[in-house]
């Protein structure tokens, strides 16, 4: 056969299979690596082309993150991009690059990084030198001796040796072109590229599959500003046969030798086109690619997140971008996700997301609240019923609670003298974990009388540890050493109420929990001390301040407006309807309309 049949036969085939293989992914989405090819042919057994010394075939060798966490979260798209590389790749002796600036170029040479198992790296501006020097330093440690160079100056279209003695494949940015460079078994001539906006672009190259020849083009008229809502416009872009003659390189690239893909290993990307190189490499080494907002990326923040990192259960995470520089205790927040487990209303994180609507009191009495005035199954209906009320005056999940007293004020001081009556663990397990299986979540509320509220805490850590319950602490019920119970409002220092915080964040980022709420009970500047000097910087706590004046309305909508005076930044807030106390006692359109900011925590007492 001559070469113009060949090359018709092939152009054929190739246009076959890229359209199935575009069919496909669409179809698809985010599947199972393919088995990887480790069993290459060796280049004698390649078929030759007449006049041509067959190529060498090239190397690539993954590698696994030497740590649990990798953060890379450079501002430089040119250093993420070889960080990316060296935490993912132990070799690789093609690497595919693209200009920093260019995203169409960029688009390409992810497709054919992933397609290829190499790595993608970014070429900086001709005056990053400190940049342009990490990237040759980086193409040393992975030994690279060819490099195929996407996009720029079509006149520059050639095949020679760099300066540092690498054979240098340079295309332009096109899908013929990039298509017919590529190696044999995976030639795409003439594809159809799949055209993405740059608001999609992550979020395509995150689906692309190692050893499948997918083509990614830039939308016509695209916005390459970064954005952090991933949508994928699925249009085409034809090339024809003029096209191919005139951007088609005359060789093709050698064969790559792929590594086994990493399985364990998992990359969050913030949604951000600059995290294109650094999420096609990984890609290109099997590595599931998760983006995550820019704006705010936590992966707890969302339910679809968690569930995501839950299935994939990684042992090592690369965090992706530079929004990742400024998330506070991430290790903790990835552990977590990493459980799968999901708080009621979904995700892990409380606030902003969720309103919780409480029912107070204590199992076996009706003296202290409406909780305890049935019993548990009965208790559970009514939580659910009230909380019910509340979805149509607002856009948040509302999500049924249980706010148990679990150390009761008492007038007497006790066998140990604190004048507290304390309620064992075993005890309240069954409301714990009904109010859990309904759906609910649970506070335990602590009035410790004379001993101090980290003291009474623990107590309870056998239940805390469980991901839907938190704690709550009531001042009012805070005694000095000589105090007694109804003689006056007890009081706290911040300080102690900050060992608490401590004390539960870290129970939190032990146990890989998702983040807990700390509610403190206050209707008087006085009950906290020092309250300014509070500890709000723990992200695994949603701290509450919660607010229980009672009686005629105007009065308490002025203590509202007074705790929320000065209180320290990073504070949620609740409010508390007193069914026979408030004169009247809101409704649930009310509540929402009338107290001002809307409240995260509604208690009924």
């Amino acid at each position: 056969m001559g070469h113009s049949a060949r090359g018709a036969t092939r152009g054929a085939g190739a246009r076959i299979l890229g359209t199935l293989l575009l069919g496909a992914l669409l179809l698809s989405g985010c599947v199972a690596e393919p088995a990887p090819q480790t069993d290459a042919p060796a280049a004698s057994e390649r078929p030759s082309v007449p006049g041509r010394v067959p190529s060498p075939v090239l190397d690539a060798t993954t590698a696994r993150p030497g740590t649990p966490l990798t953060v890379i979260a450079d501002a430089d798209p040119v250093r993420n991009a070889i960080a990316a590389s060296a935490a993912l790749y132990s070799e690789s002796r093609l690497v595919v690059t693209a200009s920093v600036g260019d995203l169409a170029a960029q688009l390409l040479a992810s497709s054919a990084a992933v397609a290829l198992g190499v790595p993608l790296l970014l070429t900086p501006t001709p005056d990053a030198t400190a940049a342009a020097a990490a990237l040759e330093d980086e193409l040393g440690r992975l030994g690279a001796s060819h490099l195929l160079k996407v996009g720029g100056d079509p006149a520059a279209r050639h095949v020679g040796t760099d300066a540092a003695g690498r054979e240098e494949f340079h295309v332009v940015a096109s899908p013929d072109a990039v298509g017919a460079i590529l190696p044999r078994e995976l030639a795409a001539e003439a594809v159809t590229a799949n055209a993405v906006t740059a608001e999609g672009a992550l979020a395509a190259v995150a689906k692309l599959k190692a050893g499948t020849p997918l083509l990614l083009g830039l939308a016509a008229g695209a916005d390459p500003a970064p954005t952090t809502t991933p949508t994928t416009t699925p249009t085409t872009t034809p090339t024809g046969p003029a096209a191919a003659a005139t951007d088609r390189p005359p060789v093709t690239l050698p064969r790559v030798r792929r590594s086994v893909p990493r399985t364990g290993v998992l990359v969050l990307a913030v949604n951000d086109p600059a995290q294109l190189a650094g999420a096609a490499t990984a890609r290109a080494a099997g590595v599931d690619v998760l983006p995550v907002p820019a704006d705010h990326p936590n992966p707890q923040a969302s339910a679809a997140l968690v569930t995501a990192l839950g299935a994939a259960r990684p042992s090592a995470v690369l965090a992706l971008g530079a929004a990742f520089a400024g998330e506070e205790r991430l290790a903790w927040k990835v552990r977590a996700a990493a459980t799968g487990v999901q708080l009621p209303g979904g995700g892990q994180v409380l606030f902003p997301a969720s309103l919780l609507v409480a029912l107070y009191g204590t199992p076996g009495t009706s003296a202290l609240g409406v909780l305890g005035e049935q019993e548990l199954p009965a208790a559970i209906i009514r939580a659910r019923s009230t909380a019910s009320q509340y979805a149509e005056h607002t856009e948040r999940t509302v999500v049924p609670m249980m706010e148990i007293i679990a150390t009761v004020a008492a007038g007497a001081e006790g066998a140990d003298g604190n004048y507290s009556n304390e309620l064992s663990a075993d005890r309240l397990r069954p409301w714990v974990e009904a109010a859990g299986k309904a759906g609910m979540y649970v506070v335990l509320d602590l009035q410790p009388g004379r001993t101090d509220f980290l003291t009474q805490a623990k107590r309870y850590e056998s239940l805390l540890v469980l991901p839907h319950v938190g704690l709550a602490l009531d001042p009012e019920w805070r005694l000095g050493k000589t105090q007694r119970h109804l003689e006056q409002i007890g009081s706290v220092d911040a300080a102690e109420l900050n060992t608490v915080i401590t004390w539960l964040a870290d129970l939190t980022s032990t146990h890989a929990l998702p983040q807990k709420l700390l509610v403190l009970h206050q209707f008087s500047l006085k009950m906290i001390r020092n309250r300014a000097s509070l500890d709000t910087s723990r992200p695994e706590l949603a701290l509450l301040l919660h607010v229980d004046g009672l009686g005629g309305q105007p009065a308490k909508q002025a203590t509202w407006r007074a705790l929320r005076a000065g209180a320290p930044a990073g504070i949620f807030w609740g409010w508390k309807n007193f069914i026979d106390e408030d004169q009247p006692m809101l409704t649930p359109a009310q509540t929402m309309a009338q107290v001002v900011p809307s409240p995260d925590l509604i208690t009924y007492q």
